[in-house]
C-alpha cells in the first residue's frame, strides 16, 4: 500500500445503497479496501457474500478479501428487506459471476485481523446491522484502540424510523449488537462516528443526480423518470452505471410507493465518503444506547444530548451535512471510476 493511501475495511450488508458506499471507495483514490465483511441485513448473508464477490469482480478489484458474517442477530430472528432492496439485494441490476470464494475466516475474525494488520492506521465503516462487529469486540476488547475511524451508518436521533416508528433498520435488525458496540467505546479516546435517518434523509439520490454520474462517465443513458415502466433496464454503455441505474431504479420506485418522492437517500455512501473525510458533516457529542426491552421502542437510539444519565460520551453523533458537496465528490469519483473500466 502506497503512503497516501488509507486502509479500510467495510462491513456491508449489500444492499442498494451499499453497493454505492463501495463504488465510492473503489473509486476513492486516497482509500485502499483491505477488507470486506458480509453482514445478514438487507438479505441474507451467503447473498450479501455473493454480491460482495460480484461487486467485486465488475469493479476488477479481485483480490480484496471478502468474509462471511454471522447468519443470524445475537439474539433476535433474522429480518430482511428485499421489499427495499429486491430479492436478491440490488434491485433489478445483474452482476457477473465471481471467480473468487469468501475467505477461510468469518467477519467477526476479519474484523480482528484487519485492525491488527493495521494498528492505528485503519478506517472502519459499517453500514449494516452490527452483529459481526459485536462478535469481533468480544474477540478482541481491544478492538477500538486499534482503529483510526469507526463510522456507523445507523441509529435515528431526535428523529422518525423507518422501520418502526422510533427505530432505524440496521440497529432494529440487532439491537442488543447496537449496544454491545455502543457499550465498547465507552472508555476510549476516538469516539466513533455515528450517522443517523437525521442525517442521511438529507442526502437524496434523484434521476437528475444519477444523468450527471452517467455523464461523468462519459456514457449515454437515458434520463431515468417515474413516468418509465417499472423495472425500465437501464441503457448505459458503462458496465458499472449500468448495475447502478438497474439498482437505483428499484430503490426509487420504493422510495416513492411510500410517499417520499422518486428519489432515494443515500445512507451508506454518505458513510463511505465521512469515513475518508470527516469535515463533510458536523458533529455533537454524546452517551448513546440503545432501547432492548421497550413494547413500542425497542431498538430506538437514545442520545443523552443533557448528560443526565452522567456518563461519557460514546459518539459523534453527525447533526448536519453539505449534501451538494458530498454529491459533487461522489459523482465525480464514480464517474471516472466507472469510465476507467473495461466496457463489454
Amino acid at each position: 500500500m502506497s503512503a497516501r493511501r488509507q486502509a479500510v475495511f467495510v462491513d456491508v450488508d449489500t444492499g442498494v445503497d451499499d453497493a454505492m458506499a463501495l463504488a465510492y471507495l473503489f473509486g476513492s483514490p486516497e482509500a485502499e479496501v483491505v477488507g470486506i465483511a458480509s453482514t445478514a441485513g438487507n438479505v441474507g448473508v451467503q447473498q450479501v457474500c455473493e454480491n460482495n464477490l460480484g461487486l467485486l469482480q465488475l469493479c476488477g478489484r479481485t483480490g480484496v478479501p471478502v468474509s462471511k458474517g454471522a447468519e443470524v442477530p445475537l439474539s433476535a430472528p433474522l429480518r430482511t428487506a428485499e421489499d427495499t432492496h429486491g430479492p436478491q439485494g440490488l434491485g433489478y441490476a445483474r452482476l457477473p459471476d465471481p471467480t473468487s470464494e469468501v475467505t477461510s475466516y468469518d467477519a467477526a475474525q476479519a474484523w480482528v485481523r484487519a485492525a491488527r494488520a493495521h494498528p492505528g492506521e485503519l478506517i472502519a465503516v459499517a453500514t449494516g446491522p452490527l452483529t459481526n462487529l459485536a462478535l469481533a469486540l468480544r474477540a478482541e476488547p481491544a478492538l477500538p484502540r486499534l482503529l483510526k475511524r469507526l463510522v456507523i451508518m445507523g441509529g435515528a436521533f431526535d428523529y422518525r424510523g423507518n422501520t418502526t416508528p422510533v427505530a432505524e433498520w440496521n440497529v432494529s435488525v440487532d439491537p442488543e449488537a447496537a449496544a454491545e458496540v455502543f457499550a465498547a467505546f465507552s472508555d476510549t479516546g476516538e469516539l466513533p462516528i455515528v450517522l443517523g435517518l437525521n442525517l442521511t434523509e438529507n442526502v437524496m439520490m434523484t434521476p437528475q443526480l444519477m444523468s450527471s454520474l452517467a455523464a461523468a462517465a462519459g456514457t449515454s443513458s437515458s434520463p431515468m423518470s417515474v413516468d418509465d415502466p417499472r423495472g425500465t433496464a437501464s441503457t448505459a454503455s458503462d458496465p458499472l452505471i449500468r448495475v447502478l441505474e438497474d439498482a437505483m431504479r428499484f430503490y426509487f420506485e420504493f422510495h416513492h410507493d411510500c410517499g417520499e418522492g422518486y428519489l432515494a437517500h443515500l445512507h451508506d455512501p454518505l458513510a463511505a465518503a465521512v469515513a475518508l473525510d470527516p469535515n463533510l458533516v458536523t458533529y455533537r457529542s454524546a452517551p448513546v444506547d440503545v432501547e432492548l426491552t421497550g413494547t413500542l421502542t425497542r431498538g430506538m437510539t437514545i442520545a443523552d444530548w443533557s448528560l443526565r444519565w452522567g456518563r461519557k460520551p460514546n459518539a459523534l453523533i453527525g447533526i448536519s451535512v453539505d449534501a451538494e458537496k458530498f454529491f459533487d465528490r461522489f459523482i465525480s469519483r464514480v464517474g471516472a471510476f466507472a469510465a476507467a473500466l473495461p466496457h463489454s
